[in-house]
């Protein structure tokens, strides 16, 4: 029989149009999140974009059966329907208040599963509480599992060691035009655009990557970039996408200390001449879910704690040249110039994004649709690069299954106009190389 799917409020903030991903199955809407997005309908933020256009959709199919019985969602689709609160369930009325909504939620999802014990009733909710409850009463409770990756121990790394290389082939990468046929590997062998390679044989090794473009393994030279040398191969690799002009959409991955921030930004100097104006971004995440309104100081101090760690970065790119010198210099007038921006999403997502380049720093926070929502303002002439650690997640309703970086990875995977690396090992320094390891 067809399922019944019980949607949280979360959910419905993270995708608006999460109440077509159900196929044959009826989807239910409590009453009281309709209440609570109803909280979220003004601002600009993409919570309340989704609010509004959940609002809207709904709208559309409305009806005086949308309260009772329901309205078919689409063809060959389930039924969606609001229903009311209802006194709490005497199963869960010894244990849960009624002026908590989750707990209204969670009783509008037991006592369907009470009047309809025939068919499957699921709460679908990304907060691990609220399903944690559900379970604890013996109700099915889920993720929502739309834009979820299956397999994150096989998200793709962006390189991979080939050993066994015949060694005229790797001693080619030496000669000019430093290039080989993709035809001269093994045929089966499946390589993405973009992808690095560490081509090694008995007596040498050469690290290179593929250029659809051409069809060619073209040789990586490890490289300054504006003053910052890479010091393994992960680096040599990251740089190498972050300043190639035919590679518009890049992403760095990689657990802290791996030099994901200070690449993409010297990159982003190195090329500063081909771009209008160097964006430097990270999301917001409130603390304890609350708005920096919360928070002490005028806009400039609150904001000043999550925007620190960008500065920090640009500091360690000018200490290496002195006061003096006129890359030092350059990167204070670009300050000065507003060339380059370091600022919060929030305050950058309405701009113009043409000819620039865009950096968008611990991207693990950002949900798939803001992910997307960033690319789609991409214009003429504009680089776009996400880094994050998919693994250190500070928003409260991802994970790395779930949050946008992950997803980014899965779906652009062999796309010719993009390129990722997985940075593995740390180099701030010994200290915090065995932190990340071993705490």
């Amino acid at each position: 029989m067809k399922k019944i799917f019980v949607l949280d409020t979360n959910v419905i903030l993270h995708d608006n149009e999460c109440i077509y991903q159900f196929q044959e199955n009826d989807v239910v809407i409590p009453v009281t999140v309709l209440e609570e997005l109803d909280h979220f309908k003004k601002g600009n933020e993409t919570l309340n974009f989704h609010a509004r256009e959940f609002a809207r959709d709904l709208d559309t199919l409305s009806g005086d059966k949308l309260f009772n019985g329901g309205v078919t969602i689409g063809k060959s689709m389930g039924k969606i329907s609001i229903v009311f609160d209802r006194e709490l369930h005497p199963d869960l009325a010894f244990n849960f208040s009624n002026r908590v909504p989750d707990h209204l939620i969670l009783n509008t999802a037991y006592q369907l599963s009470k009047k309809y014990p025939r068919r499957q009733v699921i709460l679908v909710s990304k907060d691990v509480n609220l399903r944690m409850k559900a379970k604890s009463v013996g109700l099915m409770a889920q993720d929502y599992m739309n834009d979820q990756v299956k397999d994150i121990s096989a998200l793709y790394t962006g390189h991979r060691l080939i050993d066994d290389m015949p060694d005229e082939m790797v001693s080619a990468l030496y000669r000019a035009p430093f290039e080989i046929e993709r035809n001269r590997l093994d045929g089966k062998m499946e390589i993405r655009p973009n992808e690095f390679l560490i081509l090694r044989t008995a007596q040498r090794s050469a690290l290179a990557t593929y250029n659809p473009l051409t069809d060619t393994l073209r040789r990586v030279e490890k490289a300054p970039v504006y003053g910052i040398m890479p010091r393994n191969a992960e680096q040599t690799f990251a740089l190498s996408a972050l300043v190639n002009p035919d590679i518009p959409l890049v992403s760095i991955s990689g657990k802290a200390g791996t030099g994901k921030t200070l690449l993409a930004l010297a990159a982003a100097l190195e090329r500063r001449s081909y771009y209008r104006q160097i964006f430097l971004a990270r999301p917001i995440v409130p603390l304890s879910n609350k708005d920096i309104g919360f928070l002490p100081g005028d806009i400039q101090s609150k904001l000043e704690p999550y925007m620190q760690p960008l500065f920090d970065n640009l500091g360690v790119i000018q200490s290496q040249y002195p006061d003096s010198d006129n890359k030092n210099r350059r990167i204070k007038e670009l300050l000065e110039e507003d060339k380059l921006v370091i600022s919060p999403l929030t305050y950058i997502r309405g701009r113009s994004l043409v000819k620039i380049y865009f950096i968008v720093d611990e991207a693990q926070n950002l949900t798939p649709h803001e992910i997307k929502t960033i690319i789609t303002r991409a214009g003429e002439g504009t680089k776009v690069v996400f880094t994050g650690d998919i693994y250190q997640i500070d928003h409260p309703y991802l994970d790395a299954r779930s949050n946008g970086l992950s997803y980014l990875i899965d779906r652009m995977q062999g796309q010719k106009l993009y390129a990722h690396v997985n940075l593995e090992k740390g180099e701030r320094s010994e200290i915090a190389e065995l932190a990340s390891n071993l705490l």
